[in-house]
Parts: C-alpha cells; structure tokens; sequence
C-alpha cells in the first residue's frame, strides 16, 4: 500500500492525525515502512505522531535519560518489553516505557497502526538501537 491507500485506511477507523514523511532517518531501525509527523515545536519535548503500515515495528531499543509515552491513536499495535509477553496496543492506550528498558513497538501483522511519542530530549538522553524483533516469533502474534 502506499501512503494515500493507508491514509485513507486509518481515516475509516477514525484516524485523525496526520501522517507525515517517510521516516528515513530512522527506517535501518525499522522492520516495514513508517511515516513521521512532528507535533512540537519545543526541541526539548519532541512530539510525534508515527505511523506503521501492516505488520511495521521497531526493532529492539532502549531510551537512556528519559522514559518514552505513547499514545494509540489507531489501528492495532504490540508493545514488548525484554522479558515480558508482548501486550497489545488499542486506540486510546496510553503507555509510559520507563528510561533504560529494552523493547519494541508497532503494527500488529495484518494491521495499520499510528502512535504519538513522547520524550524527553537533551543532555543524557540518547536511543540505543538493538536487534531486529524475531520475526517468527512476530508473524504469530
């Protein structure tokens, strides 16, 4: 699908953010392709709206210096820390990952999905980006 079909498959769910660019800065880090939005215009409070096409997500990541909200805005998503079973994301979750904790996040298989995401920036702040999330292991979720 390209951006204008998942576009319009978010808006039928109720979507109502915007989807953005191509997150190319940061596809390497990403399994599927995802757009960005940028919400804020405090650097030091970045605010983004990110939008995953079916079955897009993270790989394996930690936020150093600060924790990481999400808010569901639509479609269908998992959030996994190391460790833990993945838990399942819907419109209107709203999740606080705290500093130093390995995870990742995105689109359920067969499902678009969009987030904000929020954190801290500055001084002590940095991602740390890990492995790619098992695919096998995703595919049956």
């Amino acid at each position: 699908m390209n951006k204008e079909e998942i576009r319009k498959a978010l808006e039928e769910k109720g979507a109502v953010m915007e989807i953005g660019s191509p997150n190319d800065g940061y596809a390497r880090f990403f399994t599927g392709r995802s757009w960005l939005a940028s919400l804020s215009e405090d650097k030091d409070i970045p605010v983004y709206n990110v939008t995953f096409e079916n079955g897009a997500h993270t790989h394996w990541h930690i936020h150093h210096g600060t924790s990481q909200v999400l808010i569901v805005v639509s479609g269908k998503g998992y959030l996994q820390y190391e460790g833990q079973a993945p838990r399942e994301l819907h419109p209107g979750d709203v999740v606080t990952i705290p500093p130093e904790v390995k995870h990742w996040h995105g689109a359920a298989p067969g499902c678009h999905f969009q987030h904000i995401s929020l954190s801290r920036d500055g001084e002590g702040v940095s991602n740390e980006w890990l492995e790619p999330v098992d695919e096998k292991g995703f595919e049956k979720l």
